[in-house]
Protein backbone atom coordinates (compact mmCIF):
# COMPACT_ATOMS: atom_id res chain seq x y z
CA UNK A 1 0.00 0.00 0.00
CA UNK A 2 3.21 2.25 1.02
CA UNK A 3 4.71 1.85 -2.30
CA UNK A 4 1.18 2.89 -4.23
CA UNK A 5 0.85 6.11 -2.12
CA UNK A 6 4.62 6.66 -3.22
CA UNK A 7 4.39 5.84 -6.78
CA UNK A 8 1.23 7.85 -6.75
CA UNK A 9 3.04 11.16 -5.24
CA UNK A 10 5.93 10.68 -8.15
CA UNK A 11 3.10 10.58 -10.50
CA UNK A 12 1.64 13.95 -9.58
CA UNK A 13 4.95 15.72 -8.96
CA UNK A 14 5.64 14.33 -12.22
CA UNK A 15 2.45 16.24 -13.62
CA UNK A 16 2.96 19.62 -11.52
CA UNK A 17 6.61 20.10 -13.27
CA UNK A 18 4.99 19.53 -16.54
CA UNK A 19 2.38 22.28 -15.87
CA UNK A 20 5.39 24.61 -14.82
CA UNK A 21 7.25 23.67 -18.55
CA UNK A 22 3.85 24.50 -20.29
CA UNK A 23 3.60 27.70 -18.93
CA UNK A 24 6.72 28.77 -19.94
CA UNK A 25 6.36 28.12 -23.37
CA UNK A 26 2.99 30.50 -22.95
CA UNK A 27 1.60 30.36 -27.06
CA UNK A 28 -1.28 32.17 -27.90
CA UNK A 29 -3.30 32.76 -31.45
CA UNK A 30 -5.98 34.59 -31.42
CA UNK A 31 -8.34 35.64 -34.25
CA UNK A 32 -9.61 39.09 -32.40
CA UNK A 33 -6.90 41.83 -31.95
CA UNK A 34 -5.81 42.79 -28.25
CA UNK A 35 -6.78 46.06 -26.90
CA UNK A 36 -4.67 49.06 -26.37
CA UNK A 37 -1.91 48.66 -24.09
CA UNK A 38 -2.82 50.10 -20.21
CA UNK A 39 -0.40 53.49 -19.56
CA UNK A 40 1.85 52.16 -16.69
CA UNK A 41 4.21 54.19 -14.92
CA UNK A 42 7.71 52.61 -15.38
CA UNK A 43 9.70 52.72 -12.50
CA UNK A 44 13.49 54.45 -11.69
CA UNK A 45 16.15 51.90 -13.04
CA UNK A 46 17.77 49.54 -10.82
CA UNK A 47 21.00 48.10 -10.78
CA UNK A 48 21.37 44.41 -11.82
CA UNK A 49 17.57 44.91 -12.83
CA UNK A 50 15.36 44.74 -15.97
CA UNK A 51 11.69 46.37 -16.19
CA UNK A 52 9.20 43.89 -18.20
CA UNK A 53 6.70 46.22 -19.52
CA UNK A 54 3.25 45.21 -18.94
CA UNK A 55 1.03 42.97 -21.42
CA UNK A 56 -2.02 41.92 -22.18
CA UNK A 57 -2.29 37.47 -22.42
CA UNK A 58 -5.18 35.46 -23.64
CA UNK A 59 -6.51 33.69 -21.14
CA UNK A 60 -10.07 31.59 -20.54
CA UNK A 61 -11.23 33.24 -23.85
CA UNK A 62 -10.30 36.78 -22.92
CA UNK A 63 -7.48 39.53 -22.78
CA UNK A 64 -5.74 39.25 -19.22
CA UNK A 65 -3.54 42.16 -18.38
CA UNK A 66 -0.50 41.08 -16.58
CA UNK A 67 1.42 43.82 -14.09
CA UNK A 68 5.01 44.74 -15.11
CA UNK A 69 7.67 43.57 -13.06
CA UNK A 70 11.35 43.45 -12.43
CA UNK A 71 13.20 40.73 -13.13
CA UNK A 72 17.11 39.85 -12.70
CA UNK A 73 19.64 41.26 -15.38
CA UNK A 74 20.77 37.90 -17.53
CA UNK A 75 24.49 38.33 -18.50
CA UNK A 76 25.11 37.88 -21.63
CA UNK A 77 21.10 38.20 -22.66
CA UNK A 78 18.67 41.13 -23.37
CA UNK A 79 15.07 41.00 -22.47
CA UNK A 80 12.28 40.58 -25.34
CA UNK A 81 8.93 42.48 -23.96
CA UNK A 82 5.83 41.22 -24.81
CA UNK A 83 3.99 42.44 -28.04
CA UNK A 84 1.55 41.02 -30.42
CA UNK A 85 1.89 40.97 -33.78
CA UNK A 86 -0.77 40.17 -36.86
CA UNK A 87 0.36 37.35 -39.05
CA UNK A 88 -0.17 36.84 -42.69
CA UNK A 89 -4.02 35.22 -42.10
CA UNK A 90 -5.11 37.92 -39.67
CA UNK A 91 -4.53 36.17 -36.70
CA UNK A 92 -2.61 37.69 -33.52
CA UNK A 93 0.23 35.82 -31.54
CA UNK A 94 1.92 36.94 -28.37
CA UNK A 95 5.94 37.02 -29.33
CA UNK A 96 8.81 38.48 -27.37
CA UNK A 97 8.86 37.65 -22.97
CA UNK A 98 11.81 36.19 -23.35
CA UNK A 99 15.62 36.44 -23.13
CA UNK A 100 18.17 36.35 -26.07
CA UNK A 101 21.66 35.63 -25.92
CA UNK A 102 23.09 38.99 -27.88
CA UNK A 103 24.60 38.67 -31.59
CA UNK A 104 28.33 39.50 -30.32
CA UNK A 105 28.32 36.72 -27.61
CA UNK A 106 26.74 34.46 -29.69
CA UNK A 107 28.96 34.98 -32.27
CA UNK A 108 32.54 35.10 -29.68
CA UNK A 109 31.00 31.66 -27.95
CA UNK A 110 30.59 29.77 -31.53
CA UNK A 111 33.74 30.72 -32.62
CA UNK A 112 35.50 29.73 -29.04
CA UNK A 113 33.55 26.25 -29.98
CA UNK A 114 35.34 26.32 -33.23
CA UNK A 115 38.78 26.86 -32.10
CA UNK A 116 38.45 23.95 -29.92
CA UNK A 117 37.34 21.50 -32.17
CA UNK A 118 39.91 22.60 -34.66
CA UNK A 119 42.93 22.66 -32.08
CA UNK A 120 46.05 20.06 -32.62
CA UNK A 121 44.88 17.92 -29.67
CA UNK A 122 41.38 18.55 -29.03
CA UNK A 123 39.33 15.24 -28.24
CA UNK A 124 35.95 16.43 -28.72
CA UNK A 125 34.03 13.19 -27.54
CA UNK A 126 37.07 12.65 -24.60
CA UNK A 127 37.86 9.13 -25.91
CA UNK A 128 41.74 9.77 -25.44
CA UNK A 129 42.20 10.17 -29.39
CA UNK A 130 43.32 13.27 -30.26
CA UNK A 131 40.43 14.94 -33.19
CA UNK A 132 43.22 14.70 -35.89
CA UNK A 133 43.91 10.79 -35.10
CA UNK A 134 40.42 9.74 -34.41
CA UNK A 135 38.29 8.22 -37.04
CA UNK A 136 34.73 9.00 -35.00
CA UNK A 137 35.49 12.48 -33.38
CA UNK A 138 31.94 12.97 -32.13
CA UNK A 139 31.52 9.28 -30.79
CA UNK A 140 28.16 8.69 -32.16
CA UNK A 141 29.50 5.34 -33.83
CA UNK A 142 29.69 7.05 -37.44
CA UNK A 143 32.71 7.43 -39.11
CA UNK A 144 33.62 11.02 -40.25
CA UNK A 145 33.78 10.55 -43.74
CA UNK A 146 29.98 9.39 -43.56
CA UNK A 147 28.95 11.26 -41.03
CA UNK A 148 27.06 14.77 -42.10
CA UNK A 149 27.81 16.11 -38.79
CA UNK A 150 31.04 14.77 -37.44
CA UNK A 151 30.90 17.38 -34.51
CA UNK A 152 27.61 16.65 -32.98
CA UNK A 153 26.61 13.43 -31.19
CA UNK A 154 23.25 13.50 -32.02
CA UNK A 155 22.82 13.72 -35.54
CA UNK A 156 24.04 11.47 -37.96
Amino acid sequence: MRNKTLLGAAFAAALMGFGAAAQAQYTAIVSTAPPAPRHEVVPAPRAGWVWAPGHYEWRRGEYAWVEGQWMRERPGYEYREARWVQRGDGSWVLVGNNWEQRMAERAERREERREARMAPDADFDRDGIANRYDKDIDGDGIRNGRDRSPYNPRRS
